[in-house]
């Protein structure tokens, strides 16, 4: 009887370690669950290097705006905008919006903030839209692509920034940095305006590329996405937090 009393005990004793060991494994797998969060992407500012697409944007009233493009940030952006540059694109058209501390904004085709008509567009190369390795800070100087709320709407509009903007880290495509000319963006940021619109909008006479031994391959496009029903067209925003916004 005693023996078999002894027997059950171990039976018992053995479910019960066996439960305890279950446990203290299911736990384990919880915590590593609870600490394999993503990594959060940490927005930096950008320097230019004097290694990449050496831009100049030579103005109708004699400014010139000299920047650097980043192709390991935003590498179809930056092969969008070369591709333009040498078609000859950007001659004639203006800077239409100027926010004074924010950006100014040029490249429509209408010359208003409208790219109706513009036949295509591109993949938005930001951390919203899924693009990770975009981590470059909208600080002052930095070049970037405006689009509609649609997040791969951009395509012929672009923006310099006037002053820093954190709130378009993520939700916009940064693609360079003024090297010199920020007297110019200076200039044009603080001209007249009604509303944001420039009341003498200045006008590009050319934009020009010196590849600086980067392998350039002609932009990979979509078909034009809906219009904005914006009087604007392709946006960067308001300059509160509304990114999307018109």
């Amino acid at each position: 009887m005693k023996r078999r009393k002894g027997i059950h005990m171990k039976k018992v004793l053995a479910i019960i370690l066996a439960v305890c060991a279950a446990a203290v494994l299911l736990g384990a797998c919880g915590s590593a669950n609870v600490d394999s969060k993503e990594e959060e992407i940490v927005f930096v500012p950008w320097n230019p290097t004097d290694k990449g697409p050496l831009v100049t944007i030579t103005m109708k009233d004699g400014g010139v705006i000299k920047a650097e493009l980043c192709p390991e940030k935003a590498p179809n952006t930056v092969n969008n905008f070369i591709s333009l540059a040498n078609s000859g694109y950007f001659e004639g058209k203006v800077f239409h919006r100027a926010v004074a501390g924010f950006m100014i904004q040029g490249g429509s085709p209408t010359g208003d903030g409208q790219s109706i008509g513009f036949p295509y567009s591109i993949k938005g190369e930001f951390v919203g839209n899924g693009f990770a390795q975009n981590d470059m800070k909208h600080s002052r100087g930095v070049l970037s692509m405006a689009r509609t709320n649609m997040p791969d709407s951009a395509g012929c509009q672009f923006f310099i920034m006037h002053g820093d903007a954190p709130h378009l880290d993520g939700a916009y495509a940064a693609f360079g940095k003024v090297t010199s000319g920020m007297d110019v963006v200076d200039k044009i940021a603080t001209s007249r305006v009604n509303g944001d619109s420039l009341v003498k909008p200045p006008a590009i006479q050319s934009v020009t590329v010196d590849l600086n031994g980067y392998e350039f391959s002609e932009p990979e496009t979509i078909p034009e996405q809906q219009p904005s029903t914006s009087p604007w067209g392709s946006t960067t925003g308001k300059k509160t937090n509304q990114t999307k916004g018109q």
